[in-house]
């Protein structure tokens, strides 16, 4: 995860997504505005005195940056909301509230949004201990629901395993073909594999196993996203298929500048366009905020990553790939008794 909250929108967007996270720094903060339509609102009064700086460096900000606030939770209201939110105001007797009286207009800050402010007010200094308090207990947060290691966070999502599954049926397909169609030693099965990852993620297998700092007995497609391995399966099978059919075309096996060929041909079918975009969009941003893994091959296409994604991973959807298995066993044993 990128440290640098002030320059960095995705580092930004990372934490304030992360809802588990938001939970336990609004418990550490505890910070209590206006209750008002279910969640603290503050005014810029309010984020200013806590922050410590002049109200206009917080309208300064808002201008700066108003899609992303107005995204996360900053809002305008007037009429009826305005002046619902002045009578809670006055009810819980919250202080800096003297400024409401005669206006037309109010903007009011979400937790959320407040959080938004910390990570944009560079000379702030009690922004900057903001800033480090969330970044401690989003990855504090991280940590305790991966059980302390993020490497195989990805066998967490409820797609891995039956992906894994097919993915090394078409695996051993992919295998029978080269054995069978390619007139080459067995170094045709790391090269042409390392084509497959180079094509969809811009890696060799060396090159992958650095980044995640894999050890040599681990397996690369143990650490993979469910998107990266169905668009590995689907490469492996089709190009299989496609080496079948040259080799039948030809009457013979292919020799390597034939293979070579053939795939250069294969990889560059627009079909595969939008798939590998998914993929290594999916693979950049999941690894670097959740891995803090960067793939330099793949940094245009790193981005946030939506609230889905740690539910996913982290939350109530995610579970422990031994206890992902039982379930699956136990599924496939109830399948068996109804037969």
């Amino acid at each position: 995860m990128a440290k640098d909250l002030t320059s960095s929108g995705v580092a930004r967007q990372n934490i304030l997504n992360n809802n588990y996270a938001l939970q336990e720094i609004q418990k550490a903060v505890g910070l209590h505005g206006v209750l008002f339509q279910g969640e603290y609102k503050f005014i810029k009064k309010q984020i200013s005195t806590f922050f410590e700086v002049d109200e206009r460096t917080i309208s300064r900000c808002l201008q700066n940056n108003s899609d992303e606030l107005s995204k996360n939770g900053y809002a305008l209201i007037e009429g009826n909301n305005l002046d619902m939110f002045k009578l809670a105001s006055a009810e819980q007797d919250v202080q800096d509230m003297n400024v409401l009286n005669k206006i037309p207009q109010l903007g009011i800050f979400n937790f959320r949004a407040f959080l938004n402010i910390a990570m944009l007010l560079s000379k702030s200094d009690k922004a900057k201990q903001m800033r480090s308090i969330m970044l401690d207990i989003t990855l504090d947060t991280i940590n305790k629901k991966t059980g302390g290691g993020t490497k195989y966070i990805n066998q967490r999502d409820e797609d891995f395993v039956l992906n894994l599954l097919k993915g090394e049926y078409y695996r051993k397909e992919f295998i029978e073909a080269l054995g069978k169609y390619v007139d080459m030693g067995k170094a045709k099965y790391p090269i042409y594999t390392d084509k497959v990852y180079k094509s969809i993620f811009r890696e060799d297998a060396n090159e992958y196993r650095r980044i995640l700092k894999l050890e040599e007995n681990e397996n690369l497609r143990h650490t993979m996203y469910s998107e990266v391995l169905d668009l590995i399966s689907s490469f492996e099978t089709g190009f299989a298929d496609e080496l079948r059919m040259k080799s039948k075309e030809l009457g013979r096996m292919l020799s390597p500048e034939e293979t070579d060929t053939l795939f250069k041909r294969f990889e560059q079918q627009k079909l595969w366009e939008p798939l590998r975009e998914k993929a290594r969009q999916k693979m950049a941003s999941r690894d670097l905020c959740f891995r803090d893994a960067l793939h330099h091959n793949l940094k245009e296409y790193i981005d946030s990553l939506p609230a889905d994604d740690f539910d996913r991973f982290i939350g109530d959807r995610s579970m422990e790939l031994s206890a992902r298995l039982e379930n699956y066993i136990a599924a496939l044993k109830r399948l068996k008794e109804r037969d």
